[in-house]
């Protein structure tokens, strides 16, 4: 978590000084984003809620995503990636969407992918997608990558968005 808070304290800044908010959707990294920007103090002021879609049925239950979407996105792709952070963003009309999904491991995915590919996506006035392999089959050094990956991608689509 340490590694997590400097950055979530830059996304709060930046997020409070353009009176913006937030709302996240992770899988494999389960809460650490969420926890992460909710450690910084203020952060009632720009995040709205986060939640856990580990599952294609919490991806319908709590994001609202229908079932022919999650058919139609690759699991653990970017498209995935993307579709969790905009639903995240729709569903709790936020100014910005963060989504996550991945193979922590110690073994890799079902659908082919090793431990530590992680896939991450921003949806906002700036969208960001991008794909990682860690090559570690260590679940919670992974989990703490994919958080920093994902706050530091966060970070910078803050900094290349245009005020309003």
């Amino acid at each position: 978590m340490e590694t997590l808070l400097p950055i979530a304290a830059r996304a709060g800044a930046l997020l409070k000084a353009r009176g913006e908010t937030v709302a996240v959707a992770e899988s494999s990294i389960g809460g650490l984003v969420s926890a992460a920007l909710l450690a910084v103090p203020g952060a009632s002021a720009y995040f709205v809620g986060g939640s856990v879609v580990y599952t294609r049925a919490a991806r319908t239950a709590l994001l609202g995503v229908p079932a022919e979407a999650l058919k139609a996105a690759a699991p653990a792709s970017e498209e995935m990636a993307r579709l969790l952070a905009e639903s995240a963003r729709a569903r709790l009309g936020t100014t910005w969407g963060l989504g996550e999904a991945g193979a922590t491991g110690p073994t890799g995915n079902s659908y082919g992918h090793a431990a530590g590919h992680g896939v991450f996506a921003v949806a906002g006035p700036v969208a960001r997608s991008l794909t990682i392999e860690t090559g570690s089959p260590d679940r919670v050094a992974n989990m703490r990558a994919f958080g920093v990956e994902l706050l530091t991608t966060f970070v910078a689509a803050l900094e290349a968005a245009p005020q309003k």
